[in-house]
């Protein structure tokens, strides 16, 4: 192998029987607790990269490694990646698979062993990006998490689960505009970008996936309220969907009264439901909170 692979040599780059071989040489099989599906084809992870338009003055944070197929997609484009793994035996193997196939940038690539949700801090630079193929079972989370501690990442493309890709992107009085919808709105704009077949997958998942892009905002929502407030809000007005705001958001004010003044002081009707609203029109809510007692 050559020791300094050029960014057009796709010998660098996992296919399948490199992913599988390297799955048996650790003993490992993908697990449903953790929502692992390893990407193996290389053409899939380029694109990934491609479509998250990764700089090469980039720092990218990629959650959920895994073997490596989209870290190595992101060395090549990038200048730093950092990747937080939880798995023991995959974050222990990971630095020495970028060695051994991209020697030139491995000083380029740093790993930290952590549960995404619990990262609070990332070595080097500040992220500029965030880009993943995230766990099915704890996509949202772990992305609200990492737009929230971390502001310097300005773009984020992350592949999830197609439906919950609808969910994130969804604008209001769409039937699946929720919660994810509008908390990821409060970071960034959000779009779908693209459907990922099952097949480049090992093992292939009996679900499609999604491409969601996130720019974040170039200024944060301008409020009085905190987004702990805010979300309080989005959480009670969607945890009854058929209930009108009024009804909705009565234990939140205190009662159905202190929720229509709330509302009516927020230009709201009482009468509308959570799937109609905009970010903004949550934080007029939640800025009326008290404000007429």
């Amino acid at each position: 192998m050559s020791s300094s692979p050029s960014t057009d040599d796709s010998g660098a780059l996992l296919g399948p029987a490199d992913i599988r071989e390297l799955a048996a040489a650790l003993g490992v099989r993908p697990t449903k607790q953790r929502g692992q599906n390893f990407v193996i084809d290389a053409n899939t992870v380029r694109r990934i990269v491609r479509t998250a338009e990764v700089r090469p003055d980039d720092v990218v944070v990629e959650v959920g490694p895994g073997l490596g197929s989209l870290t190595l997609a992101l060395l090549e484009a990038a200048d730093r990646v950092v990747a937080v793994e939880i798995d023991d035996v995959l974050a222990a193997a990971l630095p020495a698979t970028i060695a051994a196939r991209m020697p030139a940038r491995a000083d380029r690539f740093s790993l930290v062993h952590s549960d995404a949700m619990h990262v609070q801090e990332l070595p080097g630079p500040p992220p500029t990006a965030l880009v993943a193929n995230l766990p099915y079972n704890v996509a949202v989370p772990v992305l609200l998490h990492m737009l929230d501690r971390f502001p310097s990442i300005e773009r984020t493309l992350v592949m999830v689960q197609a439906e919950v890709a609808d969910r994130l992107a969804a604008t209001p009085g769409n039937k699946v505009y929720g919660v994810p919808s509008v908390k990821a709105n409060w970071y960034a704009q959000v779009k779908r970008a693209g459907a990922i077949g099952r097949n480049v997958f090992w093992p292939a998942p009996n679900v499609d996936s999604g491409l969601v892009s996130l720019v974040r905002r170039d200024k944060p929502i301008e409020t009085s309220a905190t987004k702990a407030e805010v979300f309080a809000v989005v959480d009670a007005a969607f945890a009854q969907r058929r209930k009108t705001l009024r009804a909705a958001l009565a234990g939140w004010a205190g009662s159905a009264a202190a929720a229509e003044a709330a509302l009516v002081a927020a230009g709201v009707s009482p009468q509308a439901r959570g799937e109609s609203l905009t970010v903004h029109e949550f934080v007029a809510i939640a800025e009326q909170k008290g404000a007429t007692t």
